[in-house]
């Protein structure tokens, strides 16, 4: 990922235009035309060597008769001679390029890719519409609109849509901080597009159409860094196979299993939206709402309050909230007596809380002033209809005082047109959201709902190797190398159990026996009655299919006949499999179980990929299932289970008790360590999982191994809780752990801050608050390990539970170029060696990742550091007239300055 000389593309000083022209109808007089029209303060350069000028400006034949070098340059030359413009244009010093050409193939691009990198010469396109960045006029675009300033940043991998979505957006004025066609994306990409956006100050929230993506954990790395800043939502394409083949045939590139890329949107802290005009109502809803502390805690749905001044909305918000998922809040008792005292007593005393038609602006605030007061109501839809009773735009005037200060909290639903616009026009002015209808409203609701639910999703950073699941390696390892040695891809119903039973499933047992009717008879009676019996071949995995399970065997003879029958059966359908024997096992009766699947599968995009719902042998009739991207700990886990309806089931219903989830959720972070630690899985299903009270059963499993080993934990789109680079080590008589900072520290990370002596805040951060909001809490241990390292060392205290002692913070910039770095520890142990210990360790760290500089703003005045830097053979900056000194320290032998970074100098890193 990189968003190295991305300024010059997104904010260039001066702009060249290759095959500007006046012949209508061009791609070139349009660039040209746009360029001119837009208002861009900087030089344009029109380059066209059969024309002398154009509207009045001096036309250059060719890069070499230019000026200078543009900072920019716009390519609409034919496609057989882009390469040759970018080579010169980079030996000149142009930092980016547009490339609006078409006719590229995959070779053609990878020439155009090899012209521009020795130069760092930034490349969009080719085959793009272009980019506009309205809040500096620069239209570098062949649309046949502008756009207007705003804060939405709007990314598409298609040309045709941007037009479109221009036209549509002028009409119902939105406006855009950027707007951006990737087109093949050669060079730039949706990554460095997220990695860019998401630290622009004038983008509050990022738009993408998405077909299809290149590099997976690139994209999920950009992708979670950005969602932690500000809304990222989602449209992406392709939903039905047909819809995946045109987008693959459109980018060129793999677009992947629909399904594996919703879950990675999810994982990702992103809202993904079906249409592009709910990417505008996500935005603005997010935007006011995102945050909002609405009566739920955080990844639950928040409840909904309706309020309406006519009946017939709230039954339509009623029914859209149940469609949706949505739970009304119930009324507590102090609420329902304030509104006893505010509303006629014919009111509807419940949620949706009718107010009556004839309601005047008094009864509205006392009502909401009621509801407000009571945290439990979560978010307040508000519905009025227009009477002529009183005016819509007095009662929005009474209200939004009030509502103003909790807007947050608030989603406003004027319904009509004429009637309401100035009461909608004062809701809007004032921040409040509003739609134009009740079902938009709550769909507005639901996305809020869907969005923190994935936020939760983004803050989890599992191991790969979780903590509860027992998986005893060497003798998985023992199944798959045996199986592979023997030229097999597929493992035997026996040998799959004993793959899970060493992964810690329960199973149920299960023995083998010769491909003979009395084998089988004999076997039976040794397990005991009633029994099943399945056909034992390398060939068949779907049993079933071929008639090779039968159930429910009472005795001998019944066990022979099935035998001989199913030999029969299989051999006609399979006449190509080889039959290895039976295997039989004794009935499981669990009346109340439910019967789920549990599987797994490598993605070619996304990689190892989880997949759960409900089992048997209906599993692709009743699809009902879910996927998650691993690695799993328990709440990513919970949260698969929940998003199927077997999960209601599981819960317990009448007679019927909840399911043992405990199991459930080992069995899930079980299979998500497999993968992490066994490369060769390619294929995993356990079908049926029985769940009940009692625990879970796999009844009968399925793996499928590849020597090439396209799974494992280096394939994951998300990198895991690097546990290997924990370590421990006696220290002043303590027992001291050295490791990445995790999610669950977040308590301990806070007592560490409150015990530090303000003083020495102040001399690692430059301020000396001890106190810290919980969304910093937050993204101080939950941190994306592809891009940032926190080491913390803990110890036990007096009680025996964990303490953090001291903590080292590094942030690389994206093209791992540069890290800047803070350190604290706690104000006892200053002077201690701690210190230099947690320094050693990123040091070492960061050289591993091939990161070149390590450097940091100190105080002039902070001698202990200064001292430890030196020591560790930083360069010292001069002072500077903030009294602030730079401390750089090269990791790698080749010389560092002759690499060009966007990243200017350090900055102090807080690790608080």
């Amino acid at each position: 990922m990189s968003i190295r000389n991305l300024d010059s593309l997104f904010d260039p000083a001066s702009v060249a235009i290759f095959g500007a022209s006046d012949r209508a109808g061009s791609v070139g007089a349009t660039v040209w035309r746009n360029l001119r029209g837009g208002g861009f303060a900087g030089p344009l350069w029109p380059v066209n060597p059969k024309r002398r000028e154009l509207d009045g400006v001096p036309v250059h034949a060719d890069v070499a008769a230019l000026p200078e070098a543009p900072e920019l340059a716009v390519i609409c030359t034919p496609a057989p001679t882009v390469p040759g413009l970018i080579r010169e244009l980079g030996e000149r010093g142009t930092r980016a390029a547009i490339v609006l050409s078409a006719g590229f193939d995959a070779a053609s691009r990878q020439t155009l890719r090899e012209a521009a990198r020795p130069h760092l010469l930034r490349l969009l396109g080719p085959n793009c519409l272009g980019l506009l960045a309205p809040h500096i006029g620069l239209n570098a675009s062949f649309a046949h609109v502008g756009a207007a300033k705003g804060s939405l940043a709007f990314v598409s991998q298609s040309g045709a849509l941007v037009t479109a979505l221009l036209d549509w957006a002028a009409g119902r004025g939105f406006g855009f901080s950027h707007f951006v066609s990737l087109g093949e994306h050669a060079d730039v990409d949706f990554g460095d597009m997220l990695d860019w956006l998401a630290h622009d100050a004038r983008t509050r929230a990022i738009l993408l159409y998405i077909e299809s993506v290149d590099e997976a954990r690139k994209f999920m790395s950009a992708a979670r860094a950005a969602a932690r800043n500000k809304p990222v939502i989602v449209v992406k394409a392709g939903r039905s196979a047909a819809g995946q083949q045109a987008a693959a045939s459109h980018t060129g590139a793999l677009a992947g299993s629909d399904a594996v890329f919703d879950a990675a949107i999810r994982r990702a802290g992103m809202l993904r939206v079906d249409t592009l005009l709910e990417l505008f109502t996500a935005a603005e809803t997010l935007a006011r709402l995102a945050g909002a502390p609405t009566g739920a805690t955080q990844g639950e749905t928040p409840p909904l309050t309706l309020v309406t001044n006519g009946g017939g909305a709230g039954v339509l918000a009623a029914d859209a909230a149940a469609s949706a998922g949505l739970t009304l809040a119930p009324l507590s008792e102090a609420t329902r007596a304030a509104l006893d005292a505010a509303l006629p007593a014919h009111w509807s005393r419940a949620n949706p809380v009718d107010l009556i038609g004839d309601a005047p602006v008094e009864r509205y605030e006392a009502a909401f002033r009621a509801l407000l007061a009571d945290r439990a109501s979560g978010l307040l839809l508000f519905m009025h209809a227009p009477t002529a009773i009183v005016p819509s735009a007095a009662i929005a005037d009474a209200l939004v005082p009030l509502l103003k200060p909790a807007a947050s909290r608030v989603l406003g639903c004027w319904l009509g047109d004429r009637a309401v616009a100035a009461a909608r026009a004062r809701f809007q002015e004032a921040g409040i959201a509003c739609y134009d209808t009740p079902e938009q409203a709550v769909q507005a609701a639901a996305m809020l709902a869907t969005y923190r639910a994935n936020q939760a999703q983004l803050m989890e950073a599992p191991p790969a190797a979780a903590h509860d699941a027992a998986l005893d390696l060497p003798a998985v390892r023992r199944i798959v190398d045996a199986v592979l040695a023997e030229g097999r891809a597929l493992l035997t119903e026996p040998e799959a159990k004993a793959l899970l039973a060493a992964c810690g499933i329960p199973v149920a047992a299960t023995r083998t026996c010769a491909a003979d009717a009395d084998a089988a008879a004999a076997l039976a009676r040794e397990i005991g009655f009633p029994v099943a019996i399945k056909i034992l071949s390398p060939e068949i995995s779907h049993k079933s299919d071929v008639g090779g399970v039968v159930l429910d065997l009472h005795d001998g003879d019944g066990v022979r006949a099935a035998a001989a029958a199913m030999l029969d059966r299989v051999r006609a359908a399979r006449p190509d499999a080889t039959i290895a024997g039976f295997t039989v096992q004794a009935m499981v009766r669990r009346a109340q179980a439910q019967e789920l699947i549990v599987g797994a599968s490598v993605d070619r995009l996304f990689g190892p990929v989880i997949l759960f719902g409900q089992g048997g042998t209906s599993v692709e009739v009743v699809a009902d299932r879910a996927l998650a991207l691993p690695p799993l700990n328990r709440p990513l886990a919970r949260a698969l289970i929940e998003r199927t309806r077997v999960a209601r089931l599981l819960a317990g219903w009448r007679d019927v008790p909840p399911a043992d989830m405990d199991a459930l959720l080992a069995t899930l972070t079980a299979v998500s360590r497999l993968l992490a630690e066994v490369p060769e899985v390619a294929e995993l299903d356990i079908n049926p999982l029985l769940a009940d009270a009692r625990g879970v059963v796999a009844l009968d499993a399925r793996v499928r191994v590849d020597a090439s080993g396209p799974g494992g934990a280096a394939r994951f789109a998300i990198r895991p809780y690097p546990s290997e680079l924990e370590e421990s080590f006696d220290w002043q008589g303590r027992r001291i752990t050295l490791r990445p900072i995790r999610p669950e520290d977040e308590a301990r990370h806070l007592a560490f801050l409150e015990r530090l002596d303000p003083e020495d805040v102040r001399m690692r951060v430059f301020y000396s608050r001890r106190t810290i909001e919980r969304s910093e809490l937050a993204r101080l241990t939950q941190i994306d390990y592809e891009r940032e390292m926190a080491f913390v060392a803990t110890a036990a205290d007096a009680d025996g539970a964990e303490q953090t002692l001291g903590v080292v913070r590094a942030i690389a910039d994206p093209d791992n170029v540069e890290a800047e770095f803070g350190i604290i520890v706690q104000s006892d142990l200053k002077g201690s060696g701690l210190g230099e210990r947690l320094m050693a360790k990123m040091i070492a760290y960061l050289k591993a990742r091939g990161t070149q500089v390590l450097t940091a703003i100190v105080l002039s005045e902070n001698r202990r550091m200064l001292g430890l830097a030196r020591e560790l053979g930083f360069t010292i900056g001069a002072r500077t007239l903030d009294d602030t000194r730079e401390i750089r320290l090269p990791l790698v032998d080749a010389p560092v300055g002759s690499v060009d970074t966007a990243a200017g100098g350090g900055a102090p890193a807080s690790t608080a």
